[in-house]
């Protein structure tokens, strides 16, 4: 046979199979024999390179490594939900709904809401021409060739669908696989993933798509977004979602009213431990279309749906003993020592215990069978006790009178909830700050982590902050480290050479300057332009500054009178560490003007917007108040624009705004 067609008549075989095994769980043909046409497949095309089609199956396998992810604006904004925690605020939701639509009853269509990470996928007369993640829900990452990996998305669509058309849905890892996974890294010595959201989101975001298909990673389709209609309701779009190839859920069902609704959230939630993947709540939405367009949209998401979160995953275990944390302020708190134990699909042996008021008030002793939480579905945390099993020999936990760490007498202040150790050089705060000091919310060293900060340490390779920049000196003694090599060290160095010019709003969270998060720091920035006005700036000076108050400038004019920090900001001089002065302002359109963006913007992008107004002297915020100069309001604004109607403060349009402004500006 012609290679062109036998390749055409493979891959129609191949989408045919997996359209069996993925979508309709009924395969017709044995793993060996899949294996099979898609071995013939893959030497047709090493063959015939002419013949490789962006739909074809080997792509499944992976593609060449990229070098990053390029920006991807959503066609459509990938809104968020409003959440609902039990029966009490589904109602509320529903009575909403009822009233928006002036009906007694409202049919709706619940699915699961699945536990991974949303993408959009864009298909343009049927073929897949771009993944993307979702992002801020405005701009995301592209990720089409990791997309092509995953199981459940069709390279091309089974049916004409003409033109551009956008698809929503969940990518997860399930559960089998999870536990195969982390079982193959412990066998390694790796770090296993911390559950299979994180290993699916990570999995997404993999430079090298071969590793992504590694992770056989699923997905399940459950919206539409830009495009023309697929389908009136919910309902039938995830029918039709199916027929074109998309795997789709079926517990989803129709439910009429609030009593169905509720029925269907309960048996979700007992049947949770049982699925083969994550979830953690429902979806509920009103299911036709028209009623959907016409309650719209709030600031945030639609009025139309909203997420029935469920409970966080509970468990028992002992508490086998308190360990004392030191922060990089000297904080001290506690973290629970566990016999490890399964909480939503997660083993945990560490808890937080907050601060020792809270430990205190909960009565927990180490002996005692604790209940253990994962504070929504993330952090774990220890609820508290139960009583009637605790051991006579239980131990109350005693607050340290030294610090754990470098045995200083801790202090606490009267009113703060934590003791701190007050020793600046204390081992444990070293590490902390250096940990923050290379973070990705400060100067993003890659290859940096609390292990190698440690082991660095031991060695004397790392003292204090401005250290860092001398561990290109030791490349050879690092690169013969466990878990090092050359080209991993010289990696790192590379790395810590580009990091010696952060933006200067960078550099400030870094150095830890107390009070000072990464907002405040972008405000000193752009109203000091450089580390030396701001080491100068007097106290009154730092309260015109907006947001600041009487004791953050009190911090920051104490933190660059102390000789340790002014010695520490002299040594990064020495090392050629200079921040990035910010850009100049490049007018002054809207001086001393604060102004909020609500609803979906089209001809911009919200943070593209808010730049530009902080360049002309404005200022953006994120809430309405009588200090508001105006409102821009896009389509589906909400609250905000509410509040400004109701304060008298000017609403303009999306085209009023654009007018405001010079020609090509934005």
């Amino acid at each position: 046979m012609d290679p062109a067609a036998r390749a055409r008549e493979l891959k129609e075989l191949l989408e045919y199979h997996n359209y069996r095994y993925y979508v309709l769980d009924s395969p017709e043909i044995s793993d060996t024999e899949w294996d099979k046409l898609f071995r013939e497949l893959v030497e047709i095309e090493a063959a015939h390179p002419e013949l490789k089609t962006p739909d074809s199956p080997t792509l499944t396998i992976g593609a060449p490594p990229v070098e990053g992810f390029p920006p991807a604006p959503h066609l459509v904004p990938m809104l968020s939900l409003d959440n609902a925690f039990g029966e009490d605020e589904l109602r509320a939701f529903d009575e909403r709904v009822r009233k928006g639509l002036g009906k007694s009853e409202i049919e709706y269509y619940a699915e699961y809401k699945f536990d991974g990470a949303s993408i959009s996928l864009i298909y343009d007369d049927g073929v897949l021409v771009r993944a993307a993640t979702r992002g801020n829900g405005v701009v995301g990452e592209e990720i089409t060739s990791n997309a092509r990996t995953v199981r459940g998305i069709p390279l091309r669509l089974r049916g004409a669908v003409a033109g551009v058309v956008e698809i929503r849905g969940e990518v997860v890892m399930l559960k089998e696989v999870f536990a195969e996974i982390n079982r193959k890294r412990i066998a390694r010595g790796d770090q296993p993933f911390a559950n299979p959201r994180n290993a699916a989101a990570g999995g997404l975001r993999q430079l090298d798509s071969a590793l992504t298909a590694a992770r056989k990673l699923n997905f399940f389709a459950y919206a539409q977004g830009a495009g023309p209609a697929l389908a009136g309701s919910q309902s039938r779009l995830l029918e039709r979602l199916k027929e074109l190839g998309f795997a789709v859920r079926p517990e989803a069902r129709i439910c009429r009213g609030a009593d169905e609704l509720w029925g269907f959230v309960d048996a979700t939630h007992r049947q949770r431990p049982t699925l083969p993947f994550g979830i953690d709540g429902v979806v509920a939405k009103v299911n036709s279309f028209v009623e959907q367009e016409e309650l719209g949209f709030t600031a945030r998401g639609p009025r139309w749906a909203i997420a029935v979160k469920f409970p966080a995953e509970e468990a028992f275990t002992l508490l086998r003993d308190v360990i004392w944390q030191v922060g990089r302020t000297g904080s001290i708190t506690p973290v629970a020592d566990l016999e490890p134990v399964q909480v939503g699909g997660v083993t945990v042996s560490r808890a937080t215990l907050h601060n020792f008021g809270d430990l205190t008030r909960k009565d927990v002793r180490i002996g005692d069978t604790v209940i253990v939480r994962r504070a929504g579905d993330v952090i774990p945390e220890v609820v508290g006790a139960l009583l009637e099993k605790r051991p006579a020999d239980a131990r109350v936990v005693e607050e340290p009178t030294q610090c754990p760490a470098c045995a200083t007498p801790v202090h606490r202040e009267p009113d703060d909830a934590v003791a701190k150790c007050p020793n600046k050089h204390c081992p444990a705060q070293i590490v902390e700050k250096m940990v923050h000091f290379v973070g990705r919310g400060a100067l993003d060293i890659e290859g940096l982590g609390p292990k190698q900060i440690e082991r660095f340490i031991e060695l004397g390779y790392l003292q204090d902050l401005p250290s860092i920049f001398q561990l290109p000196l030791h490349e050879k003694e690092i690169a013969e480290q466990e878990g090092f090599g050359e080209i991993s060290a010289a990696k790192l160095v590379r790395s810590i050479e580009a990091s010696k010019h952060p933006t200067l709003d960078r550099f400030l969270v870094g150095i830890g300057i107390p009070q000072v998060g990464v907002s405040t720091a972008k405000d000193l920035a752009q109203e000091f332009r450089s580390l030396e006005g701001l080491a100068n700036a007097t106290l009154e000076r730092l309260v015109q500054v907006r947001d600041i108050g009487e004791r953050t400038a009190a911090e920051i004019v104490e933190f660059f009178q102390e000789e340790e920090n002014i010695e520490m900001l002299r040594a990064f001089q020495d090392l050629g560490v200079a921040p990035i002065e910010p850009e100049a302002r490049a007018g002054n359109l809207f001086e001393g003007q604060t102004i909020v963006f609500t609803g979906s913007l089209e001809s911009f992008k919200r943070e593209q917007a808010e730049e530009f107004v902080r360049s002309q002297g404005g200022t953006p915020a994120g809430s309405v108040s009588k200090k508001t100069s105006f409102v821009v309001a896009g389509p589906g604004a909400g609250s905000k624009l509410q509040k400004a109607q109701e304060l008298g403060v000017p609403v303009y349009d999306e085209q009023q705004f654009l007018e405001m402004l010079p020609e090509g500006s934005l």
